[in-house]
């Protein structure tokens, strides 16, 4: 019976199957679509997202859960018999995520004293996050105190790292994280952008002429931050699920991989990505 009951959010872009079976909580993003105000995975979904997004002539935005919504999530735990909460959230440089999960954690601490909630900023988004939390739910399983979920937290963190590249650059311009003229003249070029993530904000890694050269250049990339320890690997999508396993099979061939998984990205995510996006989420496994 798990001693600590951990919690996330929806762009950590956890499968569905472990979720249940590592019974970890979550709470929802927004998603502005016009007039529309969805919850990321609860009243739009990956498919439907990512069918209608190709046609968007303006990008819909998103917005994190607020200090309401964390309340909502871990009241409920409390109520449920939770005395011990591990909260786990995406970059607070990119998101106000983290921020709403703190003020959520005075409010519950004012009224429960008798509970332990600890909230964690991961300094990175998508399954670098969602590793955290993967691995904190199955410790949690195994009997780890909280404690030593947050030691576990504090070695995953450094170590939990990103690579991905866009289909195409059209979101990153719609966005507004690039200019026209790059937008031009990478599609003239055919150009796949390689980036990734360093202390909590987005950071080029690169650039490749195809998707099996960006492939390849993934791999490189985890082979040079991962040395000869082995890695559990996460290949995430949006809307690519049969790029996804060709890069699976590619990481796999050439890397030493303890675990590897395919996940979808949520919309939260993929709004800012685009369909087509393929990437790795990874850390080495320390012996």
């Amino acid at each position: 019976m798990s001693q600590v009951t951990v919690v996330t959010d929806s762009c950590a872009s956890i499968p569905d199957n472990l979720l249940d079976q590592l019974g970890i909580q979550t709470v929802a993003y927004y998603i502005h679509r016009g007039q529309e105000v969805l919850r990321d995975l609860v009243n739009i979904q990956r498919s439907e997202f990512l069918n209608w997004l190709p046609g968007a002539t303006t990008l819909p935005t998103t917005a994190s859960p607020g200090p309401g919504d964390y309340f909502q999530k871990y009241q409920q735990l409390i109520e449920n018999g939770a005395a011990n909460i591990l909260s786990i959230h995406m970059t607070s440089r990119g998101s106000a995520a983290y921020s709403a999960a703190k003020v959520a954690q005075s409010m519950i601490m004012s009224q429960h004293p008798d509970v332990r909630l600890e909230v964690v900023d991961t300094q990175n988004v998508s399954l670098c996050q969602g590793w955290i939390v993967i691995e904190s739910a199955r410790a949690a399983l195994a009997g780890a105190t909280l404690d030593q979920l947050m030691e576990l937290v504090s070695r995953m963190i450094p170590v939990t790292s990103m690579i991905q590249t866009a289909d195409t650059l059209k979101y990153l311009y719609m966005g507004g994280r690039i200019g026209l003229a790059k937008r031009m003249m990478g599609a003239v070029l055919n150009i796949k952008p390689l980036i990734g993530m360093k202390d909590g904000v987005i950071v080029a890694l690169g650039m490749a002429h195809s998707r099996l050269q960006a492939y390849k250049k993934m791999a490189e990339y985890v082979a040079e931050v991962a040395g000869q320890a082995p890695v559990k690997v996460a290949v995430v999508h949006a809307g690519a699920l049969e790029e996804a396993k060709k890069l699976q099979e590619i990481v796999e061939s050439n890397l030493q991989v303890a675990e590897s998984i395919i996940a979808e990205l949520s919309p939260a995510l993929a709004v800012h990505t685009g369909p087509g996006t393929t990437g790795l989420c990874f850390y080495p496994v320390s012996n």
